[in-house]
């Protein structure tokens, strides 16, 4: 394998966790507001608050690796995105930070404020919508490049309807993941009518993520006529990404194995991203950036390779030690106090 096939390998990585960590994080806010709204809080809030408490912190440590790693690796994607994802970044960033003051205050009556609670839940569906702008960009056609100065074509992205398939597939995507992960922690629980209400916001939320993901490739296949090509060579993985999702759908419809569904969620994110990565090869941005064009030099590639193949064998059983003390300990995820 060359380094910057390694490279970028190890970054999406970093980004699939971010996507599955973060959409647990994001749906669980909405799901909580959209509850507390409809005076069904007291049904789901324990489960979600549980699951949130020892999990908000790390959730970001994901992207900040991929950026942070993106820019030492490439570090062309800094001159072209950098610019052009100003606005919708600092968006963002302003969205994380609201939803950063939720988790801070909190602890001072803010589960209670409804205000609160809007913008919990609010800020969990236009992050994920800001932040897929960086998927919707790098098809090309949305940046300009005057002498050295590079334009974001604001104008052009609003109007493409790419780019609100795109929108429309991170919605519901975070919304299904989140869904189905809660669910089954619920059901782990014992909490039988957390997680028949949790089960009927998978359900309903699985044929949306699937037909925004059909909509994301008729799309696509008009704005980026050349990804799209390689997508259909890399159609095997597509195939096994709806094959994971039926088999997801059709254990919550039987209202059993809802662990092993939410594997198969898991599985259908996976095949799906790293089929539109592989096939997005060797572009990071049409037609500007290459990985082999922007690699950085190779001694600096290389540590950049073992540094966060290190990180990422930390970070994981990390998670997993942290799982395993809290969400799944049996005491904690029934409400009781552990020993």
């Amino acid at each position: 394998m060359s380094l910057e096939l390694a490279g970028i390998t190890v970054l999406w990585i970093f980004l699939y966790g971010y996507i599955i960590v973060a959409s647990i994080d994001f749906g669980a806010g909405f799901f909580s507001f959209y509850c507390k709204a409809r005076r069904q809080d007291h049904i789901v809030n324990g489960i979600i608050q549980r699951y949130l408490s020892p999990v908000w912190e790390v959730t970001n440590v994901f992207l900040i690796f991929f950026v942070v790693g993106l820019v030492g690796f490439f570090p062309d994607t800094a001159y072209y995105y950098g610019t052009a994802l100003l606005v919708p970044g600092s968006i963002a960033l302003v969205l994380l930070s609201l939803r950063g003051s939720f988790y801070a205050f909190a602890h001072y009556g803010a589960r209670e404020n409804m205000l609160f609670h809007f913008i919990y839940g609010v800020t969990g569906l236009f992050i994920p919508a800001s932040l897929a702008t960086i998927l919707t960009i790098s098809e090309g056609g949305f940046i300009e490049v005057r002498g050295d100065e590079v334009i974001l074509l604001m104008d052009r992205l609003l109007a493409s309807p790419y780019s609100w398939a795109v929108v429309l597939l991170a919605l519901a995507s975070v919304l299904f993941i989140s869904a189905s992960f809660l669910t089954y922690y619920a059901d782990k629980a014992k909490d039988v009518r957390a997680a028949k209400l949790l089960r009927s916001f998978a359900i309903g939320w699985s044929l949306p993520t699937i037909f925004a993901s059909f909509l994301v490739f008729l799309s696509i296949r008009n704005h980026n006529p050349q990804h799209f090509d390689k997508m259909l060579d890399a159609s095997w993985l597509f195939l096994l990404s709806l094959a994971s999702f039926l088999f997801a759908l059709a254990l919550l419809l039987k209202k059993r194995g809802y662990g092993w569904a939410f594997v198969f969620v898991m599985l259908q994110f996976a095949f799906a991203f790293f089929g539109y990565g592989v096939s997005h090869l060797p572009y990071l941005l049409y037609p500007y950036v290459t990985i082999t064009d922007s690699i950085t030099s190779p001694q600096m590639g290389a540590a950049l390779v073992i540094g966060f193949i290190a990180g990422l064998c930390l970070l994981v059983p990390s998670l997993i030690l942290l799982m395993r003390l809290f969400l799944f300990d049996a005491r904690y995820v029934q409400g009781k106090p552990t020993k």
